[in-house]
């Protein structure tokens, strides 16, 4: 017997219709270039948006085609993120910070029928204008206000849109963003993001033990809206009818700070690497900003150093460490501390925040060895495989990818974890940067967290180095804090207090930077490719 409940599509459309009729005063902030600041509204929000669906309608939008977008985190991002969906198309956020020629191959292998983009980044697609063919380029006033000839004015087409037309008939298993991954092995895929999908990842976003949103809050994403969608949080704020304030392209420490101060931000959301340059910002200036509330802060993209949760603690500053991807929308795991641990000594309680916490509800993880699966006893590590509402079955149009998927169903991860009895993931590395020595694995990740808890390091990557006797060896790159100072000596003694001596580099070099992914992520490949003949003492 089934059940009596009725059969209603989990769409886009009906998140938008609940933020204008539910939540229309609530303020949307936007940053522009200049710095200076738009205030809006999710029922003004509600109206362009769909003005945005009727003129892509007008155009000659059909069902499934790609929109690309290559803005910044600002309002008119935010309509593409439900007009374009709502119009029956897919939203296809390219990341605006890749080479122009990476862009336009993963426009073209997305088969992107029309941009939108800022007049500020017009000139970045000038670059590759002629290797791809939109047919329609949209172009935002958004800093410059100049819309180059041969393009439509994004406000333009709104004012001369109509507001009341009829959504197109939608199911909730078709497209609705596309993201590509950022290529950090190897080359970019493609992911869609079907209506239901993301509907099951806002709900999932409103929980507590996820990122605990609600409409008392407000939140800053400064994770760009072009990865991973924001961390899917324009679609659950918008459900939940949170106040958003969006930074457009200032994330330095200095500008994010001033918006949290003076935006009252209740969370916060980015990777480990803003959050270090707000640490340092932080210390060297321990009185300029003042919170009014205590913040929290999400962190993902990779695991953030133990010693940077303890540091900025002081400064009201909590981070929620989860662990996702692109394929995962991007939520996989859930985290915190639960009602038991609540007693345990601080050094304990760091130490479980420190993981990537628990399967989020609905999705399932195993850890897989050659043998089989791996137990949950915190020790033994294995390939993270996912399942779940909210996890990609295939990648777009590449079948020669069809192996990072099990016989079963399961999607490979490439990350390589630990998982104890209590279901808390803790991230080893991923496969391909585990350092293969003398017929041991060792972890960059720990290295490197270890390292940014000494007090003159700012940041620290660990990569592996060809080696002629032990296959590998690690390399340590390592930014010292602003007048600090440390010697290699010094760093080997600091780690030797935590891994034994086979683990510890082998080198140190001293850098003015890191090398960075498009998504702020440390970018290894550059760092072997750069030091691949490095001259070892036998």
């Amino acid at each position: 017997m089934r059940g009596t409940m009725m059969n209603f599509p989990l769409t886009l459309p009906t998140i938008l219709e609940r933020s204008g009729k539910i939540f229309p005063r609530v303020e949307i902030v936007s940053r522009k270039p200049d710095k200076s600041v738009v205030r809006t509204c999710y029922g003004e929000f509600y109206n362009r948006a769909r003005c945005l669906s009727s003129a892509l309608l007008r155009l000659g939008l059909k069902p499934g085609d790609r929109v690309a977008s290559m803005m910044w985190n600002h309002s008119s991002h935010l309509e593409a993120f439900f007009g374009v969906p709502c119009a029956g198309g897919i939203l296809h956020t390219l990341n605006l910070r890749l080479h122009p020629q990476e862009i336009a191959t993963i426009a073209k292998h997305a088969g992107d029928r029309f941009l939108l983009v800022d007049d500020v980044l017009y000139p970045v697609y000038e670059k590759f204008r002629q290797d791809v063919s939109f047919e329609r380029v949209i172009v935002a006033p958004y800093g410059c206000n100049t819309i180059p000839e041969g393009s439509l004015n994004y406000e333009d087409l709104l004012a001369n849109s109509d507001a009341d037309f009829r959504y197109p008939a939608i199911d909730e298993n078709d497209g609705a963003a596309m993201c590509f991954t950022s290529g950090t092995t190897g080359f970019s895929k493609g992911v869609i993001y079907s209506h239901r999908a993301i509907v099951l990842h806002s709900f999932c976003c409103g929980l507590v033990e996820v990122f605990g949103m609600n409409e008392a809050d407000t939140i800053l994403p400064v994770a760009p809206m072009f990865h991973a969608n924001a961390w899917g949080i324009p679609f659950a704020a918008t459900m939940l009818g949170a106040r958003l304030v969006l930074p457009g392209p200032h994330v330095d420490p200095e500008s994010i700070l001033e918006l949290m101060v003076r935006e009252r931000v209740t969370v916060a959301c980015g990777v480990p690497t803003v959050w270090i340059a707000v640490l340092d910002a932080l210390e060297k200036n321990p009185t300029k900003w003042k919170f009014g509330n205590p913040i929290r802060v999400v962190c993902g993209g990779t695991a953030p150093p133990l010693e940077l949760m303890r540091r900025l603690d002081r400064f009201g500053l909590h981070i929620k460490h989860l662990w996702g991807m692109t394929e995962t929308t991007p939520i996989g795991t859930s985290g915190g501390l639960r009602a038991h641990m609540r007693d345990w000594p601080e050094d304990k309680k760091y130490d479980t925040r420190a993981k990537q916490g628990w399967p989020a509800p609905f999705v399932e993880i195993r850890l897989m060895r050659p043998e089989g699966e791996a137990p949950w006893d915190g020790v033994t590590s294995g390939e993270i495989e996912i399942r779940g509402p909210w996890i990609a079955a295939s990648y777009y149009e590449s079948p020669d990818q069809a192996h990072r998927w099990t016989e079963d169903g399961w999607f490979r991860t490439g990350d390589v974890a630990t998982m104890d009895e209590d279901g808390y993931v803790k991230i080893v590395d991923r496969a391909k940067d585990l350092v293969k020595s003398g017929g041991e694995w060792i972890s960059s990740v720990d290295l490197e967290n270890t390292l940014m808890g000494h007090p003159a390091v700012k940041e620290a990557c660990v990569v592996g180095i060809p080696h002629p006797k032990w296959q590998e060896r690690p390399l340590a790159a390592v930014v010292l804090k602003d007048g600090a100072q440390a010697t290699p000596d010094e760093l080997r003694a600091f780690l030797a207090k935590s891994f034994a001596k086979w683990q510890l580099p082998d080198a140190f070099v001293f850098l003015d930077a890191i090398p960075r992914t498009s998504v702020g992520k440390f970018k290894k490949t550059a760092l072997r490719e750069q030091f691949a003949n490095w001259k070892w003492e036998l």
